[in-house]
């Protein structure tokens, strides 16, 4: 419940000025980054850019991979979607994919447990691949292998079928899940050119693949920060964007599509990428937090290879990390030398 406190705070929090970064806890914080490979650190608090790096002959214009921080802006979506009246996150999978109704492992799944990642399907890596001729396809015919909500099995299959979803909702009104990710997200955040990383049949990878600037990225957060408004513009109703910020039982720790620092200050700090790298059956998630040095209101887009966007609302404060991968790197110590400059 203290989680969810924070973030019903935040909206008043939002207008008011959080106390300034100082200037050493920032110089601490772009040392560590660019000595395990970062090439770009981005961080905005009080809607104002307190830090812009871009070492090693990097600059502000350079596209690079943010892996799975693609969810995030699908999740998002999601949320929209809902607000749009175009699907309901507790909405049966099966009322829309007719091909379930008669296997009665899968009536039970709703539109959010994809999201979650606690359908019980197995995540299937290999969709990743550009090459796949048909990832909806192939998911929707994955027999589940566990209860939903017992289990969190992170990767592309889920989020496959949940564009399956969206993509049949969508066809009444001519649109295709990137064109209305495009018209409702992207282009109010000023964001172009993006590759959806399409199959041969045309389906997007929701899972991975967007390529963004720092700046391109952090309007994602800008947008969190706000309460999902852009400006004035109320572009997701704040209630709707907060269901991707509340854990599940399989695992608290993650919402959909983000990260979450709920067990913060006491939590067992988790590497994130380390433990995703753990067979599903064999990964700890109970009591797991990002960093104790970070408010507990603080969420996350994770991206392997060590990309980030770590968003605080009771800070009024937004960082964006892009890197070459180095697995000495730790969330726990960036944000520990960000906010306390030890």
């Amino acid at each position: 419940m203290l989680f969810i406190a924070c973030l019903a705070a935040a909206s008043v929090l939002f207008t008011e000025v959080a106390d300034a970064l100082d200037v050493g806890t920032l110089e601490s914080a772009k040392k560590y980054s660019s000595s395990h490979h970062g090439f770009s650190l981005l961080v905005i608090q009080n809607n104002r850019t307190v830090l812009e790096d871009y070492p090693g002959g990097h600059d502000a214009d350079e596209i690079t991979s943010i892996f799975s921080g693609t969810k995030g802006f699908w999740c998002v979506a999601a949320a929209a979607a809902e607000q749009d009246g175009i699907l309901d996150l507790d909405e049966r999978v099966q009322h829309t994919i007719a091909e379930w109704r008669s296997d009665p492992r899968k009536s039970g799944i709703r539109v959010r447990d994809l999201l979650h990642f606690t359908a019980g399907i197995e995540p299937v890596s290999s969709l990743h691949r550009r090459s796949t001729s048909d990832r909806n396809g192939y998911s929707i015919k994955l027999a589940p292998v566990r209860q939903p909500g017992e289990s969190f099995m992170y990767g592309p299959s889920q989020l496959q079928i949940f564009s399956e979803v969206l993509g049949r909702k969508l066809a009444s009104k001519h649109l295709t899940p990137e064109q209305y990710l495009q018209r409702r997200l992207l282009r109010p955040l000023g964001i172009a050119g993006v590759d959806f990383r399409e199959d041969k049949k045309g389906n997007p990878l929701l899972a991975s693949g967007f390529k963004l600037t720092a700046r391109q990225w952090a309007q994602l957060g800008k947008l969190i920060l706000n309460d999902g408004k852009i400006g004035r513009r109320q572009l997701v109703r704040a209630d709707l964007l907060r269901e991707c910020f509340r854990g599940t039982r399989a695992n608290p720790m993650f919402g959909m599509g983000f990260w979450l620092n709920r067990e913060a200050p006491d939590g067992r700090e988790i590497d994130v990428e380390r433990m995703l790298e753990v067979p599903w059956q064999r990964q700890s998630w109970k009591d797991g937090c990002l960093s104790n040095a970070a408010p507990p209101d603080t969420i996350a887009a994770i991206g392997s290879g060590f990309q980030r966007m770590y968003i605080i609302p009771s800070q009024n404060l937004l960082i964006v990390r892009q890197a070459r991968n180095d697995p000495a790197f730790s969330d726990a110590h960036f944000l520990q030398l960000l906010l306390r400059g030890r």
